[in-house]
């Protein structure tokens, strides 16, 4: 297994005795709001720490990593990203920049862009992008950091329901193209149903069901 959670307790919030995400698959976290979904998300690349249990990442725990050596390989991309100054050019390269990787060229930015769906040009300023352009922004530039893991926290939630559709089905293709495991936390059952390998259902803070779609 790529991450073993043991005996998880955090905040009185979350009470886990024991979930695991496998490697190359997609994980659909399904729940309540309130139910610990984002909780366990941020502790997968060691945001947070669990106030009791353990958390190991390819048979290592996370606390031993260094974080900024985890996060390279287990990149989170939350419900609220951040715009940084500048193009949507300079949005998309910055991961690459914190990955410690080499920048890309203007064709595999304009790629990218294709892939999420937004026709705008790499120099028009972030800051004239709708709140939904944005969050497309910021997930092209987790992709294009290329992470063995991507962890994604309701990555469609300010899409229309057309637009929602299309970004998650190409992100879970980027996905299975590239052999890479992704954790995604969703309120949608239809998401589950359509692209979930795996499931981690969490009511009230406990896990719920055997991690079948059942």
């Amino acid at each position: 297994m790529l991450f073993q959670l043991r005996n998880i307790k955090y905040a009185g919030i979350l009470d886990l005795p024991e979930a695991d995400i496998p490697e190359g698959k997609v994980t659909c976290i399904f729940g309540e709001s309130g139910a610990g979904k984002t909780t366990v998300l941020r502790m997968l690349n060691h945001l947070i720490s669990p106030d009791e249990g353990t958390i190991k990442y390819r048979d290592k725990d996370v606390m031993d990593y260094d974080p900024v050596e985890l996060r390279r390989s287990v990149v989170m991309l939350g419900q609220h990203p951040a715009m940084f100054p500048g193009t949507i050019a300079d949005n998309l390269q910055i991961g690459r920049l914190f990955a410690d990787k080499e920048q890309v060229s203007d064709d595999d930015l304009r790629a990218m862009l294709k892939l999420i769906k937004l026709d705008k040009p790499l120099d028009g300023e972030v800051e004239t992008l709708s709140g939904g352009e944005q969050q497309r922004v910021a997930l092209g530039r987790v992709l294009l950091m290329d992470p063995d893991v991507l962890l994604l926290d309701e990555p469609s939630s300010a899409l229309d329901e057309d637009t929602e559709h299309m970004i998650i089905e190409r992100v879970v293709q980027w996905a299975k193209d590239k052999q890479r495991t992704l954790v995604m936390v969703t309120h949608a059952r239809w998401v589950v149903e359509n692209y979930g390998d795996e499931l981690l259902e969490l009511a009230h803070g406990h896990r719920k069901g055997d991690g079948s779609h059942e």
